[in-house]
Parts: structure tokens; sequence; C-alpha cells
């Protein structure tokens, strides 16, 4: 593995060991360290909110969350546990909430991540097409009436991205209102005109 850092506002920087094999969970995004970044300007208070992580892969948007006093739950695939451990430990002395991995497959059953948690955070999970039905579904079953997800993204040009994304983004307006956080109230140092920060919420119920 090889050790991204992570500067803190406060304090020592994150830790976060990458894999140079093992696939896409195993880098620490751009997206990642946007909406790592975001968190630390304050926009969201964390401290003793419960915050869950889908598609955490190295874990560094959900350990920064932790270090402001978050409650985390990491989630990704069984393959991905060891390194989200990993990272854990590297970066306990920071953590001034608490954190822990568990293995959430998107469709499946999530009964054991409830009540619903005060926070949900996705950095770069839209890029399978296959992926988005079972995300959704997840999604729907995560949230709560007062839920915030924050979903984080690199606007990607290339073959079917923008096919894939504005397919996600149809299907999620289903449920969900979205509100896209403009660039200004994005860390001034990790923001980029391609990487979009978007709040979601699910749709009130309306009228009897």
């Amino acid at each position: 593995g090889f050790v991204r850092e992570l500067e803190r506002r406060a304090g020592p920087a994150l830790r976060l060991e990458q894999r140079a094999a093992g696939g896409v969970g195993c880098v620490v995004w751009d997206a990642a360290l946007v909406l790592a970044k975001f968190l630390e300007t304050g926009a969201c208070p964390l401290a003793r909110r419960h915050v869950l992580e889908l598609g955490a892969g190295t874990g560094a948007v959900g350990i920064m969350a932790a270090t402001l006093g978050a409650i985390v739950t990491l989630t990704d695939l069984e393959e991905l546990q060891e390194l989200l451990l990993v990272n854990i430990e590297n970066n306990k002395h920071l953590v001034t909430g608490s954190v822990r991995a568990k293995v959430l497959k998107w469709g499946e059953d999530v009964t054991e991540f409830q009540p619903p948690p005060d926070y949900i955070l996705m950095a770069d999970c839209i890029y399978y097409e296959e992926s988005l039905e079972p995300l959704l579904k997840t999604l729907k079953d995560l949230t709560g009436p007062d839920t915030c997800v924050l979903c984080c993204y690199e606007q990607r040009t290339m073959g079917k991205n923008p096919e894939i994304e504005r397919k996600y983004f149809e299907l999620l307006q289903r449920d969900f209102e979205l509100e896209r956080i403009p660039l200004d109230r994005h860390d001034e140092e990790y923001r980029s005109e391609d990487i979009h920060i978007v709040s979601i919420h699910r749709k009130r119920a309306v009228g009897p």
C-alpha cells in the first residue's frame, strides 16, 4: 500500500493507506477529498450525529467525520473491510466521535443499520450502471424524513458516464429532493468546477 495524507484544519493530517491492486475502492478519489474537506467547513453539524458512509473505500470521508465528533459507520463490500480497519486503526488517535466498519452490499437488507442515520455520505458512488438500482434501493431503505444525504461526485464526460449520471439523478428525483451546494461553500483549496456536492432529502409526503 501507499499512504495518502489528508491535511486537516486542526491537528495532524489523516493518514490513509491505499492499495495498488484491488480496484476502485482502494484509492482516495478527488471527490472523497472534496467531501471530507467540505465537512470540515462546519456546514453540517456532525458532533454526536449518526453518520453512515456508503461505498466508503478507504474510509477517508467517514473518518474525517469521526474526527469532527460524529458516530460513524463505514460501509463497503467484504473485500474492502481489511483496508477500512487499517485506516481506522491508523487514525483512531484523531477520532473524537467513534468509527467502525461494516459490510453493506447495496440492494440488500439494511435492518442492522436502523434507525436511519442523521447523515449518509457518498463520494464517487455512481459509475456502474448495474449498481444504480441497488444503490437507490439502499438509499430509500436507509433514509428517514430527517436524514441528509451528501453525495459528492466528479462529473466525467467519457463513454457512458454522462448517461449513467443522468439516469441516476432522474431515478433519484422520484423519491428525493436535490439541492446542489454552490462551489463557494466548498473548502477554498479543495474544490473543482467538475466536482459537485449535492444535498439530498426524502420528499415529504403530500396531503391526506
